[in-house]
């Protein structure tokens, strides 16, 4: 079964995989401040929650932050049947959040959800930071799946290469986020975007959290250079703002 991506803007899309409607990192709010984290979002969503809707399973890396999960990707989250994240996510915002450990398994329907250790930042910031999870996911006849999630550190994507073998397509978190007054990039930049490509033998990618929110320091442009320089550019697909595409492996 073709696997479909429809890119909603910052590190949010809809994933049709499976026979699930699948949402990552759920960001609908309009252009706005967020004080407590000292955020500031530039670009409204591609399409509207509403648009999205009905959704099977939202696939959240972690809670904490606004431009992974803002105040409307919240509401639509928490009435969805089921999300996937931390522990720590699943604590505080409860049902329908289950938390899973690093490398734990949940079955939705045929679909396999194995959840990936990640890191947020160099390792020294990990407890201001936060921690974060990506996802791996498989169905029988179906490509595999993997979500980055916020995770910096190409030392996990090896591990996660190592365990799991080649992957078919691969949704990378990109756009070197950095905040005051940590010089660290808290998520992959685009040449270890490149590199993660490389290193999971992806046969394609897509490129999200590269727009839309002040802090992220590196565009689509810088990684479709870093991609063009490796030499692997034809990995990546093209997903325009609220385009529904199709993605054969």
């Amino acid at each position: 079964m073709t696997t479909h991506v429809t890119y909603i803007g910052g590190p949010t899309a809809l994933v049709e995989y499976a026979g699930l409607r699948i949402l990552l990192d759920p960001t609908f709010d309009e252009p706005h401040h967020y004080p407590d984290d000292d955020l500031t979002k530039t670009t409204g969503p591609g399409i509207p929650a509403s648009a999205v809707e009905p959704v099977d399973l939202v696939l959240l890396s972690h809670h904490g932050h606004a431009d992974n999960f803002d105040d409307a990707g919240r509401e639509l989250a928490l009435r969805s049947p089921l999300v996937l994240s931390l522990p720590e996510a699943a604590a505080e915002l409860g049902d329908p959040v289950v938390g899973l450990e690093p490398w734990q398994e949940h079955r939705v329907g045929e679909v396999t959800v194995t959840a990936l250790p990640g890191r947020h930042g160099p390792r020294v910031l990990a407890t201001r930071i936060g921690p974060v999870t990506g996802f791996h996911l498989r169905a029988p006849g179906e490509p595999s799946l993997y979500v980055s999630g916020d995770n910096s550190s190409l030392g996990l994507v090896h591990q996660h290469a190592a365990r799991l073998g080649p992957v078919d397509i691969a949704i990378l978190f990109a756009g070197a986020a950095r905040v005051s007054p940590l010089p660290a990039a808290l998520t992959l930049t685009s040449s270890k975007a490149a590199d993660a490509a490389r290193m999971l033998g992806a046969r394609r990618v897509v490129g999200v959290h590269v727009e839309d929110w002040a802090h992220f320091s590196e565009s689509r442009a810088d990684l479709e250079k870093a991609f063009a320089d490796a030499g692997i550019d034809g990995l990546l697909v093209d997903t325009p703002r609220g385009a529904r595409v199709a993605i054969e492996p």
